[in-house]
């Protein structure tokens, strides 16, 4: 049975009462009350990050309904979890953080915690990722650029809050440094999956109509829709090469003839392609997570890459995708 939540209501969510402490420790994280986030937060969320925030998106994300990129703002994807949440737990779908989305997200568990950088951490980066095309093609692999982009996308993190976590590191080899603990990626067999292209979500349902989970994603732009309807899924790719043709895709820059762009995490699809039976079309990932749902793809739906990593291990050939208004 479909289940229609995708709200418009879920925007007016607001501030923590809190005082944001100067130092983000762990202590201070760990113990933030999110039952403080009222609706009289600021139209502008101030510079740091809120510890409140940065906890509520961490249970959002155990939990099954994606934030996106753990920032600690609040911000139109945190709203869109929240709502997502109640959705998946058969609460009433308002987006408030009532005292019924409080008892069933709230684990006790710490949301940061330490982690020591391993010598691993710091190999196999490239200096930079150039924006042209044709000089990517050039590249042997899109990697990560820093030790900092990489444990970024490993804990769900925008890369300014880790460092902001850690103001002091180096983030070299050996050191420790505080990150959030998101907990490992859902399992399951997900049936179908949903593309609400109105409130920018993927939503993916198990055999029993029930919700695996709920992702903030860019599906399409006004120049580049993706196609309504129904699609197949025909087979999912990891680090996959990305193939630019311009009388085919986008015009990109002033790229004319076909490049192959080599794979890694800042490909333009990311780290995995869930190819559809839309020719040219898939579920993919992205070289900046913080954009999603923020800035139009080219047609395609575009997801976090920890988010589509996740959704790929549960899905297979001929899982249905249903792309809607």
């Amino acid at each position: 049975m479909k289940k229609t939540f995708l709200l418009a209501c879920a925007m007016s969510i607001g501030s923590s009462t809190a005082v944001l402490a100067e130092t983000l420790s762990a202590e201070v994280i760990n113990a933030a009350p999110i039952v403080g986030i009222a609706s009289d937060r600021p139209a502008q969320p101030p510079e740091q990050p809120d510890p409140s925030i940065i906890r509520l998106q961490v249970l959002l994300d155990r939990r099954g309904a994606s934030p996106g990129v753990i920032d600690g703002k609040y911000g139109e994807n945190v709203s869109k979890a929240i709502a997502a949440f109640e959705a998946m737990s058969g609460l009433p779908i308002d987006g408030k953080l009532d005292d019924g989305v409080f008892g069933q997200l709230e684990d006790g568990s710490p949301v940061v915690g330490n982690y020591q950088i391993t010598k691993e951490d710091t190999e196999g980066l490239v200096e930079t990722i150039p924006k042209d095309y044709a000089d990517q093609a050039s590249m042997e692999h899109l990697g990560f650029t820093s030790v900092t982009e990489r444990l970024s996308e490993r804990f769900h993190m925008d890369p300014r809050l880790l460092k902001s976590l850690n103001p002091t590191s180096t983030f070299g080899a050996g050191e420790t440094v505080l990150v959030t603990a998101p907990e490992k990626p859902k399992t399951g067999s997900v049936t179908r999956i949903e593309a609400h292209r109105r409130t920018g979500q993927v939503v993916a349902y198990a055999e029993d109509g029930a919700i695996i989970t709920i992702y903030p994603a860019t599906i399409g732009s006004e120049d580049n829709p993706t196609p309504s309807g129904s699609h197949k899924i025909e087979g999912v790719a990891r680090m996959p090469e990305y193939t630019y043709n311009p009388k085919i895709n986008f015009q990109q820059g002033s790229n004319k003839r076909v490049l192959k762009l080599p794979s890694g995490p800042n490909n333009p699809v990311g780290t995995v392609w869930i190819d559809l039976s839309e020719p040219t079309y898939g579920i993919h990932g992205t070289p900046e997570p913080s954009l999603i749902d923020k800035a139009g793809s080219h047609g395609c739906i575009r997801l976090t890459n920890w988010d589509v990593e996740e959704l790929a291990a549960m899905v297979k050939p001929g899982v249905i995708v249903d792309i809607v208004d």
